[in-house]
């Protein structure tokens, strides 16, 4: 069955295939960061239980998806202090973090500073002027209800017939 293929790529193939399973869940947590995903969601996109999961993602990115997920939202959080006229504690909730002291912690020691020192190093260094965090709150809640409103559309359907109009949008 397997004779035409040489036997290094048949070792190869298991590795993609698993990989590309990591990629999945990986994906999923850059796209929905700032939601609250668990390890379940998050190790049923990739096809695995949770503990091998966790086992499977740090062999193949060298951290665990939770370490993953905080550094992803750390990252998120640097631009929005930088760029966006918001407070710590409202960038806190928007890329995903439910407690401040938590999210000052972390973001303190991967940074070595507060989230508001961070702030005032980035003012200081100038650049473009912070995005008002009216329009930044309003961006964000306007994606999500379009991402709703366009899945709702996808439902809908317009039937073929000039005069049939069972099945037809509403």
């Amino acid at each position: 069955m397997n004779a035409g293929i040489p036997r290094h790529v048949r070792a190869v193939a298991p590795d993609l295939e698993r990989l590309a399973h990591l990629r999945d869940a990986k994906d999923l947590m850059d796209r929905s960061y700032a939601e609250p995903l668990d390890l379940d969601a998050i190790a049923s996109a990739a096809g695995y239980s949770r503990f091998h999961f966790v086992r499977a993602f740090r062999g193949a990115y060298g951290r665990t998806p939770r370490d993953y997920l905080s550094a992803r939202r750390i990252e998120r959080a640097r631009d929005l202090l930088r760029t966006a006229n918001l407070t710590v504690t409202e960038v806190c909730f928007l890329v995903g973090f439910s407690s401040l002291g938590s999210f000052s912690g972390l973001f303190k020691r991967e940074m070595g500073v507060t989230p508001s020192e961070y702030r005032a190093r980035e003012v200081r260094r100038g650049g473009p002027p912070p995005i008002p965090g009216c329009f930044v709150l309003m961006w964000s809640h306007t994606e999500a209800s379009s991402q709703s409103v366009r899945s709702r559309r996808s439902d809908r359907f317009v039937s073929s017939g000039p005069n049939n109009r069972e099945g037809e949008a509403t």
